[in-house]
């Protein structure tokens, strides 16, 4: 499963825990261990610098903060360090496994509407939360006293492996995709675990609701990919709407200005889990005859926009080439994406675009402690 395809989950908690907390109350990776114009850094001593002095175990956060670098061989910088802290500061506080406000509700609701979509009543679907789950208290009290994603999601990993009914609401899907500290994806974590310097004492779902966990995997989805962006805060769109959604959504800005076809700027670029072509694609076609591309030719490029070797495609750069000029100037190849944020968490419009900037700002504001 691509990145991109991980970014367009469904289910209960898909979205981050970010925006819902804000309510109530980097730099582009190359192949060189350190950029040329970044001095490097001891990064545990920085990040005990930067890390707001309310934090809890900030000694510790430090300390997993500088092996995570160390073993993903992310540029010890003190913008890094910075993007890093901004995004977990955005989603949790700095908290390892943070409280969700309404959650036993949420998760009632959810399970609500899965039995109804199932149709099974109600009442039998109570009867089964009754039994008594591997800690000793019924799935029911469970629910009603739950306070974090970490816990849910256990509770869900028992009531799907010991409970029949489980079974048959969920499969063998937990649908609480997102968690931690920098609210990761728990799919993306389970497909990116190599180099991962801690003995996992249990799953790597249970290690995303960890604080060294939750730091690592997002690290991982924040910093360690190559994109050619020149600022921060274009990751920190791409750490919400998937890897390269920036650059994407860009590209959909120049398939519109060449065509005159108005699209959503959303960076999806192909329809996934199916062959037939999106609105994007279309768009592209329209070009065909100028591009001397056939449709299979121009979805196979557009497959690639999920990695850098995009911007390495023949229609990539004849698109641009059809765009700038007919627009008399050089058009962004970067942009942040048009989307709106939806969760049962989420009790106002936001956006991708109001998520990155967000996240720049308390970035730019870590620099400067």
């Amino acid at each position: 499963m691509t990145t991109a395809m991980l970014k367009r989950q469904h289910g209960l908690f898909a979205l981050s825990l970010g925006a819902l907390l804000a309510l109530a109350g980097c730099t582009t990776k190359t192949t060189a261990p350190v950029s040329e114009t970044a001095k490097p850094v001891d990064v545990e001593t920085v990040a005990k610098q930067k890390i707001p002095a309310g934090v809890k175990d900030r000694n510790a956060w430090a300390k997993d903060l500088a092996t995570t670098f160390k073993s993903q061989d992310i540029a010890p910088s003190e913008e890094n360090i910075c993007s890093v802290l901004a995004v977990a500061q955005q989603e949790s506080n700095l908290v390892a496994d943070p409280a969700v406000p309404n959650l036993s509700k949420i998760a009632w609701q959810e399970i609500d509407r899965r039995a109804e979509k199932l149709h099974i009543p109600p009442f039998l679907v109570r009867t089964a939360l009754l039994i008594k789950s591997p800690n000793g208290k019924s799935y029911s009290e469970r629910l009603d006293n739950v306070k974090t994603e970490g816990q849910l999601s256990a509770i869900f990993d028992d009531f799907i492996d010991m409970v029949p009914m489980g079974q048959k609401l969920f499969g063998n899907l937990n649908p609480v995709h997102t968690g931690g500290p920098m609210q990761v994806s728990i799919a993306f974590a389970e497909q990116h675990t190599g180099g991962y310097p801690w003995k996992m004492e249990g799953t790597v779902r249970q290690e995303v609701f960890t604080r060294r966990g939750g730091l690592w995997f997002g690290t991982y989805h924040l910093l360690n990919y190559p994109a050619n962006y020149t600022r921060p805060i274009y990751r920190f769109a791409d750490f919400n709407a998937g890897w390269y959604a920036s650059r994407n959504a860009a590209f959909q800005n120049a398939v519109s200005k060449a065509t005159g076809v108005k699209l959503m700027l959303d960076g999806d670029l192909i329809l996934y889990n199916t062959d037939k072509p999106g609105s994007t694609e279309h768009a592209v076609r329209k070009l065909a005859s100028r591009l001397d591309m056939s449709d299979s030719q121009i979805h196979r490029a557009l497959q690639k926009g999920d990695s850098i070797d995009f911007e390495k495609t023949d229609l990539y750069e004849q698109v641009y080439a059809i765009a700038d000029k007919k627009a008399g100037k050089k058009l962004p190849r970067e942009m942040l994406p048009g989307i709106t944020l939806e969760s049962p968490k989420i009790t106002r419009n936001l956006t991708t675009a109001w998520f990155a900037k967000r996240v720049d700002e308390r970035r730019a504001a870590c620099m400067k402690r």
